[in-house]
């Protein structure tokens, strides 16, 4: 009863970790951004998940290339015209070029399981570490049982024999 009551003290520290750890993280990610305050920040952050039509690795917002001068241009009339979204103007963009110009996958389709994959994995591993954990508690100690021991002490034995012959 003492060994089992022990054991259970030594889990609780692990778990209660483990459960501020959780809550952190959850804290963090509900800290959210209110997002860009003026125009110019709206411009500043579509541009930033924009890829360059005509450059290779950099947005429109790092590139200073003809091609996302214009883009710029285009992203500054339409958040002055006030009528999109940051997500409508990206896409209208996006949609206006034939390479694919979005930096940032999207939220829905295919474009989702890029964000749920690693999530999923992770999820699968810590579950298949568990049942590993607790396969190998199971099989229970590696101390030797009576059997084990004659079982040496009879090899020990012959051992033993065959040396002095």
């Amino acid at each position: 009863m003492k060994n089992q009551f022990n054991t259970t003290l030594k889990r609780w520290p692990t778990w209660i970790i483990m459960f501020f750890c959780i809550v952190a993280l959850m804290l963090i990610g509900t800290q959210r951004d209110s997002g860009p305050a003026t125009p110019q920040d709206r411009i500043e952050s579509i541009s930033q998940r924009l890829a360059c039509p005509t450059c290779d690795g950099e947005s429109v917002y790092e590139s200073r290339g003809a091609a996302s001068q214009a883009i710029r241009k285009e992203i500054a009339r339409q958040v002055t015209d006030g009528q999109l979204t940051d997500s409508q103007i990206v896409k209208a963009i996006d949609d206006s070029y034939t390479a694919d110009l979005k930096l940032v996958p999207g939220g829905t389709g295919f474009d989702a399981l890029i964000w749920i994959l690693p999530i999923v994995l992770l999820i699968v591993a810590i579950a298949g570490l568990v049942v590993v954990f607790r396969r190998w508690k199971l099989q229970g100690s590696l101390l030797a049982t009576e059997a084990d021991r004659d079982l040496v002490e009879s090899a020990l034995r012959q051992v033993s024999e065959n040396r002095d012959s």
